[in-house]
């Protein structure tokens, strides 16, 4: 078996090493992933630039690019002889839980994958402490995939509750919670007294009941989300109808 990982966190994350370590027991490993941090990068991919890949040891390449420009290369070039049997993003170094899927570059990677053709897994450890923990996590879900493939190739988000793997309490199939909006931007100035702006801190969670992956992970339990990428609400689609050609 070949899998090929990417993240959004950089090529020398210890998240995407850990996993490599682990995985490398059952399949042969490629790592394709950018040079930096490109966290919140979402879908984007680089197209007024060249794209720059150094291979930095063995089957691991750094890429001067987006999380998705990494699975993009990888599945059209670097590996398009001999395609992967799964892609897995991560394991990112903080959560992708709830509405943070829409700004994720790792839930972007593992979603370039899905639309290539590749079974792949969005994974993430809700801190960063325990990545042993989600790489043995995403371990067992390989081996599950092998005897019992993921139905309807749907593309999974995974998070880990950031804990030891005798802490960690049971697996549960979720939805996607919501945070309230994000705090307000922090305004300061630069050595030059020129205002700058940082995004504030995600907001609070405004739906985290029960059977969300909010909900799941504050139980101490591995959350795993199937994802839909058709963004289209067929529910409203009549009603649209209606408004656009009123009777």
């Amino acid at each position: 078996m070949k899998i090929l990982l990417s993240n959004d966190d950089g090529v020398n994350a210890q998240g995407i090493n850990t996993l490599a370590q682990c995985l490398s027991e059952i399949a042969e490993i490629v790592i394709v992933a950018p040079d930096r941090n490109r966290s919140g990068a979402s879908n984007s991919l680089t197209l007024e630039s060249p794209l720059r890949v150094n291979q930095v040891r063995p089957n691991v390449y750094s890429v001067q690019g987006t999380p998705t420009d990494c699975v993009h290369f990888a599945l059209n070039e670097l590996l398009k002889e001999e395609m992967p049997d799964l892609l897995i993003s991560g394991v990112n170094h903080g959560a992708n839980l709830g509405d943070d899927v829409l700004y994720s570059g790792t839930v972007a990677a593992a979603m370039e994958g899905h639309f290539l053709g590749v079974q792949s897994i969005a994974v993430s450890l809700v801190g960063k402490t325990h990545f042993d923990t989600a790489a043995q996590i995403v371990k067992e879900l390989v081996l599950q995939h092998v005897k019992n493939p993921i139905p309807n190739k749907h593309l999974i988000n995974v998070n880990v509750p950031d804990l030891s793997l005798d802490q960690l309490g049971a697996t549960r199939v979720t939805r996607l919670g919501a945070r309230h909006h994000a705090e307000d931007m922090i305004k300061q100035y630069d050595p030059r007294g020129v205002e700058i702006y940082w995004l504030g801190p995600p907001g609070k969670e405004a739906d985290a009941g029960e059977g969300t992956d909010f909900y799941a992970i504050e139980k101490g339990e591995v959350s795993i989300t199937p994802i839909r990428v058709d963004l289209t609400a067929y529910e409203a689609m009549q009603h649209i109808e209606n408004w656009v050609t009123p009777k």
